[in-house]
């Protein structure tokens, strides 16, 4: 059945690809800052706003901050916190009663949790404002859990065309696009779950479709890729070789050197089993004349 989805968050980098997603299977989607402008997830009333203006059949909230080396601490709890559980509250209180509502945290609750792959089951242990804000909104939200039908996602890492190069794999294919000849980096040799945000994006769509709530799952291709292999697989694709300065800044010693999640949940809820070669994903993002 095709739904009217409010996405918080829909203009920035994941949003885009959501959107794209979900209109592919006939959804309309609805951003919560054309129904409220300046919609602000502190303020309740522009979130109500948001709710009464687009009278959504579904929410998927993106809308926060994501970028782990975020000047104040305090702005992840206010935003990513306090922000949803004002959500929920809304939600709670619209006319409309939801079919879904898809909150997103992150991979990065499990912390330094030394197994791999890394299941729904594995206990969370935060190691930064970040995650921990993202893990106080998972517990605040578990609350709801019965009254709204919550679907909480852990997204690992993920890319595409569009992702600032503030985070690493835009980083390094910005360097090869420009062809630049050195490049400072961490441990070139720990290995990490990486996936195509178009990937990322038609998860959160099946998952809107699916019959599940009540539920945290991960979001993840199961595969681990090393910095090197990255590294390698771009010099391959653009013929261009790079220097690898090593900045311990950038290193941790007891850094885990192989991790990657278990889609097998997201699968048996979704049966969404689209997950591209990230070769292909690299060469695509390296291949982008504009973001």
């Amino acid at each position: 059945m095709p739904l009217q989805v409010l996405i918080t968050g829909l203009t920035g980098f994941t949003g885009r690809y959501i959107a794209m997603a979900l209109q592919a299977r006939g959804h309309t989607t609805i951003d919560a800052e054309a129904v409220s402008p300046g919609f602000d997830l502190t303020v309740p009333e522009s979130i109500a706003t948001a709710f009464a203006n687009g009278a959504p059949d579904a929410v998927i909230h993106l809308a926060g901050i994501s970028f782990v080396g975020h000047g104040d601490p305090a702005d992840f709890y206010r935003v990513n916190t306090i922000g949803t559980t004002n959500l929920l509250a809304a939600a709670s209180r619209a006319a409309k009663p939801l079919a879904k509502l898809i909150l997103a945290s992150s991979a990065n609750v499990y912390g330094d949790a030394k197994q791999s792959p890394l299941t729904e089951l594995v206990p969370a242990t935060p190691v930064n404002h970040y995650a921990c804000s993202k893990l106080a909104m998972e517990f605040l939200a578990q609350q709801w859990f019965g009254r709204l039908p919550i679907v909480i996602t852990r997204p690992f890492n993920y890319t595409g065309r569009g992702q600032s190069i503030n985070f690493l794999v835009p980083k390094i294919v910005d360097h090869f696009r420009r062809r630049a000849p050195e490049i400072e980096l961490g441990n070139r040799d720990i290995a990490r779950d990486f996936s195509d945000v178009r990937d990322v994006a038609a998860a959160y769509a099946a998952l809107l479709d699916a019959p599940a709530d009540n539920e945290i799952v991960n979001i993840c291709s199961g595969q681990s890729y090393s910095l090197q292999w990255i590294l390698d697989r771009c010099a391959a694709i653009t013929g261009h070789s790079i220097r690898v300065t090593e900045n311990p800044a950038f290193m941790r010693p007891d850094e885990l050197k192989t991790l990657a999640g278990s889609p097998a949940k997201l699968d048996a809820l979704t049966g969404n089993t689209q997950r591209r070669d990230f070769g292909d994903t690299l060469a695509w993002m390296l291949d982008s004349r504009e973001d």
